[in-house]
């Protein structure tokens, strides 16, 4: 977006350039910041000069370009005499809290993220409890010690650092960027390093492929668990693709009613909200008896339990049978039978809660050679 700085801000620019500075004036937003290839800031773990930003807090106006343009000049040659020191500039760069007051601020966005989450009609309370849980909470945990362990740090800086303490190029690193990103923009903080740069490349397409039980493995495995309760679940699991915490939240009328179709409504409660499913195979409903519904009494009161917390005790007990696979195998197997069998990607991703783009973006993927190969005779044979 233009600023009637801009066309000033160019001119400035090309002086500095000319007179070979290494420094340039940069105006983010409404207000103005120096780049430039600078030594490493206390407490980095870089060891060489590298390109950063200096946050000026001067607000964009012609007298502000003025005075940022002279103390590009200064910088240059505080530079050039080895004189420069970051510690002039690290006040600008943000605050450097202690333990309690840097937990206040994360209680502060929780609550914040939590409320304006709750707020949106497109968002189910439970999925923004779970986000939050689950994907931010642990890197604001990181942040926290990071924080107490290089006490040294500005938030700005601790916030950079534990993004970097992440590994490169994961899905990790990326929510991570996510979330300190809000956190910054919460605080209204100016971040030493633009977090877009630390991103990454990870992609679903990078990740490993999985090698999914086979039908006979899955029937197999329910033969497995002794418990009639558990069965039930890993039964629902692997008939209607459903997450591990879906299970305890799902109208099966229809199911117990004897109804042909037998299919189930995934209750609003649920991570991605109500949407109905259908068995495949369906003549699986009949195999493992899932028309006598049978729950494990486990709590599912969401205002004393977490929906994550419903899908830990699933995994547990997948663990404690000693199943060869997770439960999350049983959905994307569920999911990669429905394209074998030709369900068309709309109604296939709507039965399993997320959106066509996911859908063939994850599962796609997981055909493998068998899987081909069984599509391939299937149409020869026809």
């Amino acid at each position: 977006m233009t600023h009637p700085l801009d066309t000033h801000l160019d001119k400035v620019n090309t002086r500095l350039k000319a007179a070979r500075l290494g420094l340039k004036i940069e105006r983010r937003g409404d207000t103005l910041a120096l780049r430039g290839t600078l030594p490493p800031r206390p407490g980095s773990d870089h060891t060489r000069p590298y390109q950063q930003r200096i946050p000026l807090k001067l607000p964009a106006n012609k007298a502000a370009l003025k005075q940022a343009e002279q103390e590009a000049k200064v910088i240059a040659a505080r530079l050039i005499e080895g004189t420069f020191d970051w510690r002039q500039y690290l006040v600008q760069s943000g605050p450097v809290l202690g333990s309690d007051e840097l937990a206040d601020k994360i209680v502060a966005f929780e609550q914040h993220y939590l409320a304006e989450g709750q707020a949106d009609p497109d968002k189910h309370p439970a999925s923004v409890q779970a986000t939050w849980q689950k994907a931010y909470a642990p890197y604001f945990r990181k942040l926290q010690a990071l924080s107490d362990r290089r006490s040294s740090l500005s938030l700005p800086e601790a916030i950079v650092a534990t993004v970097k303490e992440t590994r490169a190029n994961s899905r990790g690193r990326q929510v991570c960027c996510t979330a300190m990103d809000a956190f910054a923009q919460f605080l209204a903080l100016e971040l030493p390093t633009d977090l877009k740069t630390l991103w990454g490349k990870y992609g679903s397409s990078r990740t490993q492929r999985r090698e999914l039980p086979t039908d006979e493995q899955i029937i197999e495995g329910f033969h497995q668990i002794p418990n009639p309760a558990w069965q039930f679940v890993y039964g629902m699991m692997a008939v209607y693709g459903l997450r591990n915490h879906e299970v305890f939240f799902c109208d099966c009328s229809a199911l117990r009613s004897g109804d042909q179709e037998a299919a189930i409504e995934v209750l609003d409660t649920t991570k991605t909200g109500a949407h109905d499913v259908w068995p495949f195979p369906p003549q699986w409903v009949e195999e493992f008896d899932l028309r006598e519904v049978c729950l494990p009494e486990i709590d599912t009161n969401l205002q004393q339990t977490t929906l994550q917390r419903i899908g830990q005790q699933v995994t547990l007990q997948f663990r404690r049978y000693d199943l060869p696979f997770a439960p999350y195998d049983l959905r994307h197997a569920w999911a990669v039978r429905t394209i074998l069998l030709g369900v068309p990607d709309t109604v296939a991703a709507r039965m399993m809660g997320h959106s066509v783009a996911i859908h063939n973006r994850t599962y796609h993927r997981w055909i493998t050679r068998r899987d081909q190969q069984q599509a391939v005779r299937a149409v020869l044979n026809s």
